[in-house]
């Protein structure tokens, strides 16, 4: 059944070259840990990427029962971890994974510097990535105070005032993070609205940059 969907799709819309295109790229050997161990570095990136789709499936799963407010933040997230079924492990997950996600992107960063990897022809490349971890960065900070709990409250107002520190620019960008006055309802509608709609779009367009670049550049090879 399955075979005669995807025949009547093809004949309609010739896919299979674009897949095929994609499943017959030839991998360089020397990114293989089939034939050298320290390939695995090289990994780096896919399994940065492949974390960062947990994150966002289980991110979904979890916005169906957080509620943006500070009277039910809490008690959502306290509902979907003890009342939910695989609740807790969703969000544990999701929590988790938020702190590998940004160790597996610095050890690709690393694994970029070192090897040579941001040099010409692929300076555009590094600049992306580096925005694409800068944006991780944002997504973890913005997560943090989404449970509204003590350590998230008081955490988020350290991290404004060290925003508040920097000269210039730094009290305008603590009152448009919080909104107010206060740490209080707008910053969480705030912080929320970054973490789901915002920093994810701008996400979703470095990495189709990041993916084209690297598709038309190729992968480096070692020093």
């Amino acid at each position: 059944m399955f075979k005669n969907i995807y025949n009547w799709i093809d004949e309609r819309l010739d896919i299979t070259p674009i897949w095929r295109d994609v499943a017959d790229h030839e991998v360089p050997e020397h990114v293989n840990p089939a034939h050298h161990f320290s390939a695995f570095v090289y990994c780096f990136g896919g399994l940065t990427f492949f974390i960062t789709v947990i994150q966002i499936l289980s991110g979904m799963f979890l916005t169906m029962y957080y509620v943006p407010d500070i009277i039910n933040a809490y008690a959502s997230v306290e509902y979907l971890q003890t009342k939910v079924a695989f609740g807790q492990i969703v969000r544990g997950m999701h929590h988790w994974g938020a702190s590998l996600v940004i160790v597996m992107m610095f050890l690709h960063t690393m694994r970029v510097f070192f090897t040579g990897s941001y040099k010409a022809p692929r300076e555009m490349n590094w600049v992306v990535g580096m925005l694409i971890f800068f944006v991780m960065l944002g997504l973890g900070l913005t997560g943090y105070l989404l449970p509204w709990d003590n350590k998230a409250y008081f955490a988020t107002k350290v991290t404004l005032e060290i925003a508040n520190s920097m000269p210039v620019l730094g009290p305008i960008l603590k009152e448009l993070m919080q909104g107010g006055t206060i740490v209080g309802a707008e910053t969480l509608t705030r912080f929320f609205a970054l973490h789901v709609f915002f920093l994810p779009a701008v996400l979703l367009i470095l990495l189709v940059g990041h993916f084209i670049m690297i598709r038309r550049q190729g992968i480096s090879g070692p020093l």
